[in-house]
C-alpha cells in the first residue's frame, strides 16, 4: 500500500513537468504552421487605372478650334480638335493662278487641234472619223470647262473670305467711332464693299450651279462618245495629239483636286470615352517644359506632325497594377488568386485574379512608396477589376495573395 502510494506521486510530479513540455511543443507547431502559411500569402497596395489616349497632330497646321477644356468628359468620336492645313507660307492662289493659266493654253491648244484635226478628216472624206473626233473633243472641251469653273469657285472663294474678314474687321472699327464725322463715310464705303461681297457670293453659287450642270454634260459628252465608239469599227489610233491634251488636262485635274483637299481642316476625334486631362510627357522632361505645356493645346496654336495636342484618360478604370518586392517575387505568378480590399466608402472585398505578371524591376510610383522620401522598386503585376467592384483611377486598393 506505500508502494503503490509513492508511484502515484512519482506519476503526478511527472505530468506536472511534462504538461508545461506539451503545451510549449503545441505552440511551437501553432508557430511553425503560421509561419508556413504567412510565407504562402503576401500583401501589398495597387492602384487602379485604366487607358491613357494621348490624339496628337497628324499633319503640320494651325489650329482652328479645340472645342474642349481641362478635366471635361468626351464620348467616343467627338470632336476634339480641328487642324488648318494651309501654312501661312503656302500662296494657293499664286498656285491656283498658275493652273488658271496653263488651262487657258491647254484651251488655246485644243482649239488649234480641233482645227488640225478638222482639216484632216476633211482631207480623207470620211464621216465617221470626223463624228468620232467631234465627239472626243466635245468630251475634252466639257472637261475643260469643269476644271475652269472649279479653278474660278476656288478663286471667287479665296476673294470672299478675304473680302468678309476685312468686312467684320471695318465694321467692328466704325463701331467703335461711330462719334468721327469720318464714320459716316466709311459706313457708306463698308455698305458699298459688302455689296461687292454678296454679288460675288451669288457668283459663287451660279458657278457651283454651272458646275453641276458641266458635270451632267460631261457625263452625257462621254456617254455619247462611248455609245458611238461601240456602233462604229474601230479605227486606227491616229490622235496622238489629243493624247497629249487629255494627259496635260488631267495633270491640271488633279493640281486642282490637291487644292481643294488642302484647304479641307483635318478633323481629329476622341478615340476612347474619358475625360480631358494633362498632357503626360517624360518625368525628365519637367525642366524644360514651359508654362501652358501640361494643358490642352489652344486655338490659334501652330503643331507639328506627332505633337500631341490633348490627352484623354478613362473615368472608370479597367485594372490594377501592383509591384511585388524581389522578396515576394517568388510567391506571384501570373493566374493566381487575389483578394482586393477597397477601404474607401463604400468599403468592399472582391476576389480576382494576377492577369499578367512583368519580368523586369521597374520603379514604382511614389504614392506606392511606404516611405516618401525613399524610392522603391518591384515586378509589375496587372489584376482584373471583377465587376461590381467600384473604383476611380489612382484609388488605391490593398492586395492579398491566397
Amino acid at each position: 500500500m506505500k508502494r503503490l502510494g509513492l508511484g502515484n506521486l512519482q506519476f503526478g510530479r511527472l505530468r506536472q513537468h511534462a504538461l508545461p513540455v506539451l503545451v510549449w511543443l503545441g505552440a511551437l507547431a501553432c508557430v511553425v504552421v503560421m509561419f508556413r502559411h504567412r510565407a504562402r500569402r503576401f500583401e501589398i497596395l495597387g492602384m487602379a487605372q485604366g487607358q491613357v489616349r494621348q490624339v496628337a497632330a497628324t499633319c503640320t497646321g494651325r489650329l482652328r478650334s479645340v472645342p474642349l477644356e481641362l478635366f471635361q468628359e468626351v464620348k467616343k468620336g467627338d470632336v476634339v480638335a480641328v487642324i488648318d492645313t494651309v501654312l501661312d507660307n503656302e500662296n494657293l492662289e499664286a498656285e491656283v493662278a498658275t493652273i488658271s493659266a496653263q488651262i487657258q493654253q491647254l484651251q488655246a491648244e485644243l482649239t488649234a487641234t480641233q482645227a488640225q484635226l478638222a482639216a484632216e478628216a476633211a482631207n480623207q472624206q470620211s464621216d465617221m472619223i470626223e463624228a468620232k473626233r467631234r465627239f472626243e473633243v466635245d468630251v475634252e472641251n466639257t472637261r475643260l470647262r469643269v476644271l475652269e469653273l472649279k479653278t474660278m469657285i476656288e478663286t471667287d472663294r479665296m476673294l470672299y473670305m478675304r473680302l468678309d474678314k476685312l468686312n467684320s474687321g471695318n465694321k467692328i472699327f466704325i463701331l467703335e467711332n461711330i462719334s468721327d464725322p469720318n464714320a459716316q463715310y466709311d459706313l457708306h464705303r463698308l455698305q458699298r464693299t459688302v455689296a461687292e461681297d454678296d454679288v460675288l457670293a451669288k457668283k459663287i453659287e451660279e458657278n457651283k450651279r454651272l458646275l453641276v450642270q458641266a458635270e451632267e454634260d460631261l457625263a452625257q459628252a462621254v456617254q455619247r462618245r462611248d455609245e458611238f465608239a461601240q456602233q462604229q469599227p474601230q479605227l486606227p489610233a491616229a490622235d496622238s495629239a489629243l493624247d497629249v491634251i487629255r494627259k496635260s488636262i488631267a495633270v491640271q485635274e488633279r493640281l486642282i483636286e490637291q487644292i481643294l483637299a488642302r484647304r479641307e481642316p483635318v478633323v481629329l476625334r476622341a478615340p476612347i470615352d474619358g475625360m480631358v486631362i494633362q498632357v503626360l510627357g517624360r518625368p525628365r522632361d519637367v525642366a524644360l517644359r514651359r508654362p501652358g505645356e501640361l494643358v490642352v493645346r489652344r486655338e490659334g496654336e501652330v503643331v507639328l506632325a506627332g505633337e500631341t495636342i490633348l490627352t484623354i484618360a478613362e473615368t472608370e478604370p479597367r485594372e490594377i497594377i501592383a509591384y511585388a518586392s524581389p522578396r515576394q517575387l517568388g510567391l506571384c505568378r501570373g493566374g493566381m488568386a487575389v483578394q482586393l480590399i477597397k477601404s474607401s466608402e463604400p468599403a468592399q472585398i472582391a476576389n480576382s485574379q494576377v492577369a499578367y505578371l512583368g519580368a523586369t524591376l521597374e520603379r514604382m510610383p511614389e504614392c506606392l512608396w511606404e516611405l516618401p522620401n525613399i524610392a522603391q522598386w518591384g515586378h509589375p503585376m496587372l489584376i482584373e477589376i471583377p465587376p461590381g467592384l467600384k473604383l476611380k483611377p489612382g484609388e488605391l486598393v490593398g492586395i492579398k495573395g491566397l
